[in-house]
């Protein structure tokens, strides 16, 4: 039989690589004509009930309960999450999803450099390395297989997303909502999010309903593989190996949107942007594992939608 540890990095996969499934399921809704504000309104509406159910199997109807200034601080990190999250799926019509990925997995750079400006968390030579090996690997990524430019446009809003994404495990993790269940945290903070598209939606017009049964079951699995199955075996993982390890395997998200870009929608990928994905996901694990940051990027995982 398995042992706990081995059980454990067994589990920390699952939960990554769950987590990276976001293009099997979400790149079908934009061939149909859905909009990023209606796929992440319906995925955010759906994965409520979800969450809904699991806190109150878990912890029971008392827990629901929050104060006015814990209400204010989820609303503020239920909007920074949605327009984190509007920003990627807007990039996804601009780039390939295995990029777009990639390029979003440098958030944990980013909480290391606000950690260390805000902080005043140790910046360590490593850390300066690992920055200039992230940026080769986005410089490598940033030409297409046939010599053309990725989208700046598309860059920039991967970044906006990454750094949005940033500072809201930062945010989560410097407040009283790190002394909040997880599970009742991530509830909330859906719930006001879904704000930010309903609103969006109600200016611009722009509601796409789903087309039949297939874009129900996309839908629905945004909603449980990347959120339900991903946050449990996330939480199982980080009480059998650890938050430093489950926050290392965190590489097979975007390795698996990679994989499926490849295989399932006919993506390019060539040694050049093999080589970049290698060197964001290799400087991504370094900081991870040489810094304080592990337990962060766990504690508050794992929502953000994302191909």
């Amino acid at each position: 039989m398995f042992s706990n540890k081995a059980k454990g990095f067994l589990i920390g996969a699952v939960a990554a690589a769950s987590y990276g499934t976001n293009p099997l399921f979400a790149l079908p809704l934009y061939e149909e004509g859905m909009n990023p504000d209606s796929v992440l309104f319906f995925r955010y509406l759906l994965a409520i009930p979800i969450m809904g159910l699991m806190l109150l199997f878990r912890r029971g109807k008392h827990e629901f309960k929050i104060t006015p200034r814990q209400t204010m601080q989820l609303f503020l990190m239920g909007i920074l999450l949605a327009f984190s999250s509007l920003s990627l799926f807007l990039s996804y019509t601009y780039m390939e999803a295995g990029i777009a990925s990639t390029m979003l997995f440098v958030y944990p750079i980013m909480v290391a450099l606000i950690m260390s400006i805000g902080f005043k968390e140790k910046f360590t030579v490593s850390t300066g390395l690992c920055i200039v090996m992230a940026l080769v690997g986005i410089g490598l990524l940033y030409k297409n297989a046939d010599g053309s430019t990725v989208s700046l446009m598309g860059t920039v809003l991967v970044m906006t997303s990454s750094l949005t994404y940033a500072i809201y495990i930062v945010g989560v993790n410097q407040t009283k909502l790190r002394s909040m269940p997880t599970l009742k945290v991530i509830f909330y903070v859906l719930m006001f999010g879904t704000v930010v598209f309903l609103c969006r939606i109600i200016f611009s017009d722009t509601m796409v309903f789903p087309k039949g049964i297939v874009a129900w079951i996309n839908l629905l699995g945004l909603a449980l593989l990347p959120t339900a199955v991903s946050f449990l075996c996330t939480t199982s993982a980080i009480q059998l190996i650890g938050p430093t390890p489950t926050a290392i395997l965190g590489a097979l998200e975007p390795l698996t949107a990679v994989v499926i870009g490849v295989a399932v929608f006919g993506e390019t990928l060539t040694p050049r942007i093999a080589l970049g994905i290698i060197l964001i996901l290799l400087a991504v694990s370094i900081v991870v594992a040489g810094g304080n940051f592990a337990k962060q990027l766990t504690n508050i995982r794992k929502l953000f939608p994302r191909k």
